[in-house]
């Protein structure tokens, strides 16, 4: 069995402004659970970027460990792409982007990449509001591990195991907001026409982009008590060996307004409640939306949409003044200016 999409290109397929098709956007073929919700959020991200014209090789995907970040195959294979170290991303990240401010970045991570072991690097990338869209593919459970809580899985929520958590969850959009991001944005998944205008006004803005996207686990939405769930088979069948399969699902996709709270059937019979803000609503108050998410929150809502954006944010390159020059096309006489300017410059911390 193979992952590598065929290389056959039909001459007749539309292309964007620069030239480019959909399949100029492409990676490999998925390897995560039919069914996955982070398929969706990959294929908003492809069509996004076509969508915005954007040059594939100007683009840096960035990811650390999980689910989630093992998407950067799935798209955007002639870009340049780094996976780090759990939870390492967002330095990674900050990096390359002072290295060379010219890349287009775009970090992919996961709740338990951002909301736990990363989070300490999570809120410094904001409050130093680095160049870059941060999506986060958010399921609430740690799904390479066999589907224990994560940071922001809601409480009162039942896992695969049965236990029911007694935490309150992170709300990450309301964190991001209250650190200074200058762009924060929510989605589902399967909401494909709300996804991908959010992701290409990301990747335009300048300074730190947040996407929070709830996005399905369909394998570990089996919760105890259910007929469905992978114990209930095994104690009801007489089988002459243990294999365990992962069932293929279908991928939920959904439409609705923002007029109505919009149920959605999750592949484990549980709904979630999602509402999208108004068109009319004012995404440059940052008191109002913040007090929208709490009222959302109580009422066990999920409020999607552009949730704020701020215009008067400097980027970290234009904070501490960078140079426009990508640090691999300086010259030695711009990187070894002379002892006059070396005597300056020490002059000045005298």
């Amino acid at each position: 069995m193979t992952y590598i999409r065929p290389k056959f290109v039909h001459p007749r397929l539309p292309q964007n402004q620069i030239g480019y098709t959909r399949k100029d956007y492409e990676g490999a073929l998925s390897t995560l659970c039919a069914g996955c919700g982070h398929d969706s959020v990959s294929a908003a991200i492809i069509e996004a970027c076509f969508n915005a014209d954007i040059e594939p090789h100007r683009v840096a995907k960035l990811s650390g460990i999980g689910c989630s970040s093992k998407t950067p195959t799935y798209f955007l294979s002639n870009s340049h792409g780094f996976n780090s170290v759990h939870g390492r991303m967002p330095s990674v990240t900050t990096g390359a982007n002072l290295a060379n401010r010219d890349l287009v970045y775009l970090g992919v991570s996961g709740d338990g990449d951002s909301a736990s072991i990363g989070m300490g690097q999570f809120v410094h990338a904001i409050r130093r509001n680095v160049n870059m869209t941060y999506i986060i593919m958010n399921n609430g459970c740690y799904g390479l591990t066999k589907g224990q809580d994560s940071a922001t899985a809601d409480y009162g929520s039942i896992s695969k195991s049965g236990h029911v958590n007694i935490f309150q969850g992170i709300d990450l959009c309301t964190m991001a907001i209250e650190l200074g991001a200058t762009f924060v944005a929510q989605s589902f998944s399967g909401d494909k026409q709300q996804l991908v205008p959010l992701i290409q006004a990301a990747l335009s803005h300048k300074g730190f982009s947040l996407i929070n996207v709830v996005s399905p686990c369909v394998t570990f939405n089996n919760n105890a008590g259910s007929t469905k769930s992978y114990d209930y088979v095994r104690e009801h069948n007489d089988a002459v060996s243990r294999v365990d399969i992962v069932p293929e699902k279908e991928e939920i996709t959904v439409e609705y307004d923002h007029q109505s709270v919009k149920m959605v059937e999750m592949h484990d019979g549980s709904l979630l409640q999602l509402q999208k803000l108004s068109p009319e609503w004012n995404p440059e108050d940052k008191l109002s939306i913040i007090t929208a998410l709490h009222k959302a929150t109580s009422q066990n809502e999920i409020l999607t949409g552009l949730l704020y954006m701020c215009h008067t944010g400097v980027e970290l390159n234009d904070l501490i003044n960078t140079t426009d020059i990508p640090l691999n096309q300086l010259t030695e006489k711009e990187l070894c200016p002379g002892a006059d300017i070396l005597d300056a410059i020490n002059n000045n911390f005298r």
